[in-house]
């Protein structure tokens, strides 16, 4: 299972460690993601997404639909 965001197509970035010397190494920066169950009522069926904490309020301002539809057009959402 990728770490990416089924509603907002947010993924890992790469940065840096950066000590108190100044000396840098490769680091990354996971998406606050985890998996939740929402009831989708134009369905009439229980579905599972990967979603981040952006993604859930994005579903919580537009409606789970609209929001399914939105990600499925920009092609974040694999089913």
């Amino acid at each position: 299972m990728s770490k990416i965001c089924q509603i907002t197509g947010k993924k890992a970035m790469v940065g840096n460690n950066v000590s108190h010397s100044k000396r840098r190494t490769k680091r990354k920066f996971d998406v606050n993601l985890f998996t939740k169950k929402f009831y989708w009522v134009e369905q009439d069926c229980w579905i599972s997404l990967n979603i981040s904490a952006a993604g859930l309020r994005v579903i919580n301002k537009l409606g789970l639909d609209a929001a399914i539809k939105r990600a499925a057009e920009k092609g974040y959402l694999n089913a």
